[in-house]
């Protein structure tokens, strides 16, 4: 099962470590406790949109863009669990094919 916490939480992470940036420093910025922002990070915690749109603008990002990245995280998540269907043969055709 796709949790959107935790693909939103994974974009948030790899943002901030792209930036070379710390929990700290980030937390301090987005005004959110250290420890939350990590829960949030982890996909621990369900954050409210102004939270994501405070961690989002210190992190200096457009909220659609992270949003834009955890849709497409989804879709491939989605993609790769997809059911594969196979035809499905009847018996009798089987043996009318004999």
């Amino acid at each position: 099962m796709i949790l959107l916490r935790r693909e939103l939480g994974d974009v948030l992470r790899e943002q901030r470590r792209h930036q070379g940036r710390t929990l700290r420093e980030v937390s301090a910025s987005a005004a959110v406790s250290l420890g939350y922002l990590s829960e949030v990070e982890r996909g621990e915690k369900e954050a409210s949109s102004e939270l994501i749109g405070s961690i989002c603008a210190a992190l200096g990002l457009p909220l659609s863009a992270v949003l834009s990245q955890v849709s497409t995280r989804v879709a491939e998540t989605e993609a790769m669990s997809a059911s594969v269907t196979f035809p499905v043969v009847s018996t009798s055709a089987i043996a009318s094919a004999a």
